[in-house]
């Protein structure tokens, strides 16, 4: 598997996490009173045995081991030195791409030449033939 889908599966491994983690916390937090002008929120009676500092220390270390596997990924990645490296590189390939474009043009106008000559020693041939004259 390459670095790109590595780094694309850990982006997926971390959603998930989160997705947990805020699911998790939206279903087992306790209510929080957010003014005092609001009435005391009721507790939820079925899960007071969810230790949520502990749940919640658990799933925030779960996270950071997904964003530093990530992180090392990212710097598994093969610098190029910048932009300006970058534009180097590609303006090297562009001259190397127009070399290798002449010698392949060269080479067709070759090809185009021999292709006639074939074609003319081919008509020579046939003509030779329907008229039963021999060759010069």
């Amino acid at each position: 598997m390459d670095i790109i889908s590595q780094l694309q599966d850990q982006v997926n491994a971390i959603a998930a996490i989160a997705v947990d983690i805020f699911g998790t916390l939206q279903k087992d937090a306790p209510p929080v009173r957010l003014s005092p002008n609001y009435p005391e929120p009721p507790a939820n009676p079925s899960d007071e045995n969810v230790n949520i500092p502990e749940l919640t220390k658990t799933m925030s270390g779960a996270l950071v081991q997904a964003a530093k596997k990530f992180d090392t990924l990212v710097s598994a990645l093969p610098l190029s030195g910048g932009e300006e490296a970058q534009l180097k590189r590609i303006a090297e390939l562009q001259a190397e791409n127009e070399v290798v474009g002449l010698e392949l043009q060269k080479q067709l106008e070759a090809a185009d030449q021999e292709l006639k000559q074939v074609q003319e020693l081919f008509n020579q041939a046939a003509d030779n033939c329907l008229n039963l004259k021999k060759p010069t």
